[in-house]
């Protein structure tokens, strides 16, 4: 099997949807030997801002020598990055492999009369089966959706959970209130691990002590007021934080200190319980950590920025963000989203904001917002909401772009926002339009 083969049968697997629940996985995984049960886990859940934990944990551990996995979702540079190891991506030639051996599992379990997995548990097969193959010390794994009955959530091995910020998202699958979304995202705790949690609202608090009491877990809670910034602005931030001093990492935004503490918790943890993990090699790891589509700045004259504020809570951040580094600038946006996100509230927090806003249609037409109905969204809070006018959906992304780079001066800022996984076709436009 090809790189190329191994896409196309995923492709075609697609059609078997999401759908929650362990049993499909634990089966496909019990015919490929049961990978997972020879790895070591940090697991996080969270509505906004796991990646960019996972990124900080994941670099500084790389950083103090361990041989580190990463599994991440959804993905913005290319399909390959979900799975790395070091921040390697896996190479095409070991992805086709893989796929090709889980595609023979199923072909039996077919023939068994067993249910067919969906895409993403093949592709959580394919990352087990390869950080087993390459001998990671350490997995740092970022859950799908939700937590208890993700897919991810098949494995025993827990070091840590870990709990990035909890908000609504996804209603009507995880649940209706916070609460209820809380409960589900808890379920990533296993007995004896330690729990790790950003700060949060106190019910969801309560939730997240409760369950790890519940099963004899250690709880921290990062404590983000404890940082000293000593400066901040788009390109970055100068932090120190408890024993870590003159910290600085290229990832900017007001909820990055929030990220980067949680992460720091994990590494003082791991710290406590043996793995050896130098001040030196968080401050390289802090300094080294780089994820795609989180107020990335992609270019200066003007300046353009892209996040992946795909529910209001990230919104509200990003406009918190977009107030404090450009005061008094003339903002252009972007914005396309999936459906099934909170595009009125991201409306409504961002519009505002816009001297104009472009409304574009996203590639994904099974999952995206028509963008004459996101159009009529952003009309109510923004006075000038312009369409691309094109035929095909992967067009409006680049004519959203170009459009936006005419309009702008040099001392304006674009912004582009929505749902993540549409920025990789923002990044390919605007590297085409100044090229």
């Amino acid at each position: 099997m090809t790189y190329r083969e191994a896409r196309v049968y995923l492709d075609e697997m697609s059609k078997y949807g999401s759908v929650l629940g362990l049993d499909t996985i634990r089966g496909l995984l019990r015919e490929l030997g049961n990978p997972q049960d020879d790895l070591k886990f940090i697991h996080i859940a969270g509505t906004n801002g796991k990646g960019s934990v996972l990124a900080y944990t994941s670099m500084i551990l790389s950083e103090a020598g361990y041989r580190i996995g990463r599994y991440v979702s959804p993905t913005v540079v290319s399909y390959l990055e979900r799975i790395q190891v070091d921040a390697e991506w896996i190479s095409e030639e070991d992805f086709a492999e893989l796929t090709e051996k889980v595609r023979n599992a199923i072909a039996r379990l077919e023939a068994a009369g067993e249910t067919l997995p969906t895409v993403f548990e093949i592709e959580t097969a394919i990352a087990f089966l390869y950080f087993k193959k390459v001998k990671c010390d350490l997995v740092v794994l970022e859950a799908g959706l939700g937590g208890e009955l993700d897919a991810t959530n098949i494995i025993r091995n827990t070091v840590c959970a870990v709990f990035a910020s909890i908000s609504r998202d996804h209603l009507g699958i995880l649940g209706n209130t916070l609460e209820e979304i809380a409960e589900n995202k808890a379920g990533i705790i296993k007995p004896g691990c330690t729990v790790i949690s950003a700060q949060q609202k106190d019910s969801v608090s309560c939730i997240l002590r409760s369950r790890a009491e519940k099963y004899g877990c250690s709880y921290v809670q990062a404590e983000p007021e404890l940082a000293n910034v000593e400066k901040e602005d788009y390109h970055g931030i100068y932090f120190s934080y408890k024993e870590f001093q003159a910290l600085h990492t290229v990832m900017a935004g007001k909820n990055q200190i929030g990220n980067a503490v949680t992460a720091l918790e994990v590494i003082r943890t791991l710290r406590q319980i043996g793995y050896k993990i130098s001040g030196d090699a968080v401050k390289r790891g802090m300094e080294r950590t780089q994820w795609p589509g989180r107020f990335s700045c992609i270019g200066e004259s003007p300046v353009f920025i892209m996040d992946g504020a795909h529910n209001e809570d990230a919104a509200l951040k990003l406009r918190e963000s977009v107030e404090a580094y450009f005061p008094g600038r003339r903002l252009i946006g972007i914005m396309g989203v999936f459906r099934d996100k909170e595009y009125e509230k991201i409306a409504q927090t961002m519009g505002p904001l816009m001297s104009v806003v472009y409304a574009v249609d996203l590639p994904d037409e099974k999952r995206g917002l028509p963008a004459e109905e996101l159009a009529e969204v952003l009309g109510k809070y923004c006075s000038c909401v312009k369409r691309p006018d094109v035929s095909g959906r992967h067009q409006a992304v680049d004519c959203a772009v170009q459009a936006a780079l005419l309009e702008a001066g040099k001392e304006d800022v674009i912004l582009a926002f929505g749902s993540l996984s549409y920025l990789h076709w923002v990044k390919d436009a605007y590297d085409k339009a100044v090229w």
